[in-house]
């Protein structure tokens, strides 16, 4: 009795690579240093990383996103564009736990050098050039945050709001509390260009290992230039 014949199996496909648009991923950086970041295309339009610019790679970007040079884009960062658009201009950063998004056929923007604090949310919100927004401050559809203008840390900034140039915004719901001195604009721009550094100190340096086990007695300190908390610039 002979046995039944069996056909062999179909070969599995090849696993695209991670360099491949499949894969929601994509490489760029330093060839020695790549780094792998979490992008998704949705509908067909695939976010945009300038080469210059750095996003962690446990940040994600989703559909209609544009980043450009020079930025940093933090750990765990969610720029989601899959109903709308969102823009991060030259030399900005979106730190750690930040959202972006926006409503259908809306623009959520930062312009160039914006500063954008832990754990902020911006829906909708347009952040023009050099402005700073603080830690864990919301900011709702429509509103407009002017040149230069500080959001404080746990702000909530209205739909429609438009915060003027050079001022700071504080409370729940936010007002205008007066305006920043230069000395107050300085410092800001200080810290953007300290995040500046920082990406492409990332894109040139930053690799995945393991912890050490043990303090090493020689253990360096990292590289960086001097830059003080507000607070102690005014000499608190």
């Amino acid at each position: 009795m002979t046995r039944p014949r069996t056909e062999r199996a179909a070969p599995r496909p090849s696993r695209p690579s991670q360099g491949s648009r499949a894969s929601g991923r994509r490489r760029y950086g330093c060839e020695r240093n790549t780094v792998i970041v979490k992008v998704y295309a949705i509908d067909g339009v695939v976010p945009v990383v300038d080469p210059e610019a750095f996003v962690h790679p446990a940040a994600v970007l989703i559909g209609d996103v544009i980043v450009g040079p020079g930025s940093y884009i933090g750990p765990c960062a969610s720029l989601r564009g899959d109903i709308g658009r969102i823009v991060v201009g030259a030399g900005a950063n979106v730190q750690d736990h930040c959202l972006l998004h926006c409503f259908p056929e809306a623009t959520c923007t930062v312009e160039d050098w914006g500063h954008i604090g832990h754990g902020a949310i911006l829906h909708g919100a347009t952040v023009r050039a050099h402005a700073l927004v603080g830690m864990n401050a919301v900011l709702m559809d429509g509103c407009d945050i002017g040149e230069a203008a500080f959001v404080a840390a746990l702000s909530f900034v209205p739909a429609g709001f438009e915060v003027p140039a050079r001022t700071l915004v504080a409370g729940t719901p936010a007002s205008v509390r007066r305006p920043l001195t230069e000395a107050e604009i300085a410092w800001k721009r200080r810290g953007t260009e300290e995040y500046q550094r920082i990406a492409q100190r990332s894109l040139a340096t930053m690799i995945e290992t393991e912890a050490l086990t043990a303090i090493d007695p020689d253990r360096p300190r990292l590289p960086v230039t001097p830059h003080h908390p507000l607070h102690m610039m005014r000499g608190r």
